[in-house]
């Protein structure tokens, strides 16, 4: 029994091509497109589509390519029949798609790993192509038209490979470790101060920022390739970030990260190559010239066509092609306006004094460089949301039915974890001043370098802050139980006693400096929070996803167990309410799984919140403990993970992680004495 009809296979033979051709360019134009936004979204959907996009563009090329080779190749008196060698001529504008957008080049950093497949699939595509093209060869003008548009697609294709090479994590380290540059680099170390734009109390200008961001660049992409950066580098990093603002600072950092992000995931190196250093002016040269020849061979194939005779092919074929024609250059001339507009060519055009301030201000203040948001989990929220409530008998078996659609496929916990997440937008100049500010007053205490500060996470604050020294020795030493434990159970503990500390009933929320602090250490304990169950990978090692489970079952069971009328229902699912009723239990009782394991983190965060209500000026030492912890979790992911949340809109711990860098706070760090 045939189960699709003779007739569906049929059309689907006649239009399977023009289908696969269609598509491809749709692809390319989806990448373009959105290829570079996501290093400045955060949005999951965005992520997604071009997550399908890019697995699907390649696989488009290859399966086109099958088929026109297959066509061919079942044709016996292919050199009379038009609309076999019109399809032929579509072959090269699929190795054309084949090398992508300048925008994306790897969805992620193991796509540069994997180089030399994709090096082999050029390879195989090549020669597909140029079977294609010879089988339907019969000296038409449309023949020596594919040749052009097939050295583009070489060209272009083989710029792809490059760039994958070059971000691979064996190449990158060759290129930072090799004579040659460290040679440029240590020429260059000595004069670093006159290259800087540092200002005395007042704002830097646009594009004295990028220039500035640019020589950070220069010196802390060595981070990325696990090379030491010497005291030299760090002197002069710290002498702009002590004379310029934290808003310029944080500016900076955006501007260096944004250019990362373009090494590893786009063309910048070959389309940036007259700004990046260590590139001969041979290889500059090369690079514009490959580019005026992929954009004269499309507008010359397409004016050529314009005029070539057509009535031999059919017309769907022939609108087709203008299709493509037209197609490549919208995408030429899109690819040539982001680049005219991009961080680097102004970065060029500013180091030649080219750059109008009217245009630096426009170009570089409202350009969109990461999500600047900062993702939220509160513990509290969640467990009322998910206290068992009192429903109907229909209620509860959809609900129950749901649950076991979910579970079979497998999304029961991604659902569960995203429906409880969100984001606060745009990052608090507060949160900046205060993550800067004690930053600062680490370095200035001479007793510590930068590698003794890595290890904090609360001690430093907890041993000079002053506010301590009025409470009892009982609140101290739980103070620094809750910094000394583990660093997940930290989070969860002092996440616990921010937000009952926020909900209680004290007079110092009123006060504007005080309300700050507030606020930025709620931001803080909600964002670590999600860190931890969103981002594990980039926390130092531990079992916090179990100890997080165990802590959101404690608080549910606690939730439904005090409840306002004991029927089963939530507090209201208000959050003030549910912390007021925990901070004013005098005892919690364990769970019977508690009992067993003795793990009991709720009382424990309960007795931390009322040592921490004792302190004169809390929101301040709370807020800073935060700031601290986020310093100890940034030093100590691995810079490969921070690469790689480039690609999902940047994470505030990343720009924390670099600003540590350029002030000396990183275990990659030389220290030498200056020489006089």
């Amino acid at each position: 029994m045939q189960i699709i009809p003779p007739s569906v296979s049929k059309l689907w033979s006649l239009l399977e091509i023009r289908v696969l051709v269609l598509f491809s360019l749709g692809l390319q134009s989806i990448l373009i497109f959105t290829g570079k936004t996501r290093k400045n979204s955060s949005s999951k959907k965005l992520s997604t589509l071009l997550w399908l996009t890019y697995l699907s563009a390649e696989w488009a090329v290859t399966v086109s390519l099958s088929v026109l080779s297959n066509n061919a190749g079942n044709s016996v008196n292919y050199s009379v029949n038009p609309d076999l060698v019109i399809t032929a001529f579509w072959a090269s504008f699929l190795l054309l798609h084949l090398g992508g957008p300048d925008t994306i080049t790897a969805y992620s950093l193991e796509d540069n790993e994997l180089w030399r497949w994709h090096a082999l699939t050029l390879v195989t595509q090549v020669t597909t192509t140029v079977y294609v093209v010879l089988r339907c060869w019969n000296s038409t003008p449309l023949n020596f038209l594919a040749i052009p548009i097939f050295v583009a697609g070489i060209i272009k294709s083989g710029e792809r490979i490059w760039v994958l090479r070059y971000g691979s994590s064996e190449h990158f380290r060759e290129s930072m470790t090799h004579p040659s540059y460290r040679m440029s680099k240590k020429s260059t170390s000595y004069v670093l101060d006159m290259q800087f734009n540092v200002p005395v109390n007042d704002p830097l200008e646009n594009a004295d920022i990028l220039q500035n961001a640019y020589n950070f660049f220069k010196i802390f992409k060595q981070l990325l390739a696990d090379v030491i950066v010497n005291f030299h580098d760090i002197k002069n990093s710290r002498i702009i970030i002590k004379n310029v603002s934290s808003e310029d600072t944080f500016k900076m950092i955006e501007i260096e990260l944004g250019l990362i992000y373009d090494v590893f995931h786009s063309k910048a190196v070959v389309l940036y190559s007259f700004v990046m250093d260590g590139f001969s002016g041979c290889f500059t040269l090369c690079c514009i010239s490959l580019r005026c020849i992929n954009f004269l061979s499309i507008s010359s194939v397409s004016m050529a066509f314009m005029i070539t005779e057509k009535h031999d092919y059919s017309r769907v074929y022939v609108i087709i092609t203008y299709v493509l024609l037209t197609g490549a250059i919208i995408l030429e001339l899109y690819a040539l306006i982001l680049q005219l507009c991009s961080d680097w060519t102004m970065l060029w055009l500013s180091k030649r004094n080219l750059l109008h301030k009217g245009i630096a201000s426009f170009l570089l203040t409202k350009k969109k460089r990461w999500c600047n948001t900062m993702q939220q989990y509160n513990i509290i929220s969640i467990s009322l949301q998910d206290t068992p409530a009192k429903r109907s008998s229909i209620m509860k078996v959809s609900s129950f039915l749901w649950k076991c659609i979910q579970k079979v496929l497998c999304i029961h916990g991604l659902l569960e974890k995203h429906r409880h997440r969100y984001s606060k937008k745009f990052l608090p100049v507060h949160l900046k001043q205060v993550i800067v500010d004690q930053l600062q007053h680490k370095l200035e205490s001479a007793m510590y370098d930068g590698k003794i500060l890595c290890s904090y996470r609360g001690d430093w604050v907890f041993q000079n802050a002053k506010s301590l020294d009025n409470i009892s020795e009982g609140d101290r030493d739980t103070i620094k139980g809750a910094i000394e434990v583990e660093f997940d159970e930290s989070i969860l503990l002092w996440h616990i006693a921010t937000n009952l500390c926020f909900y209680s009933n004290d007079q110092e929320q009123d006060l504007d400096d005080c309300k700050d602090y507030r606020d930025t250490s709620q931001l803080l304990s909600n964002y670590m929070l999600y860190l931890l169950a969103f981002c594990p990978l980039m926390l130092p090692n531990g079992i916090g996803h179990i100890r997080l489970h165990d802590t959101r079952a404690e608080a549910i069971e606690f939730f439904y167990n005090f409840n306002e009328d004991n029927a089963g229902r939530t507090l209201g699912c208000k959050e003030e309410i549910a912390c007021k009723k925990l901070l004013n239990v005098i005892n919690i009782p364990p769970t019977r799984e508690q009992q067993e394991k003795k793990k009991l983190l709720l009382p424990s965060a309960h007795k931390l919140a009322h040592s921490l209500l004792g302190i004169e000026i809390k929101w301040e030492f709370i807020c800073y403990v935060w700031v601290e912890m986020l310093g100890y979790a940034a030093s100590h992911c691995q810079w490969n993970q921070h690469a790689q949340q480039l690609t999902q809109g940047g994470e505030l711990l990343t720009h924390v992680w670099l600003l540590m860098a350029h002030l000396g706070i990183t275990e990659q760090f030389k220290f030498q004495a200056e020489k006089g």
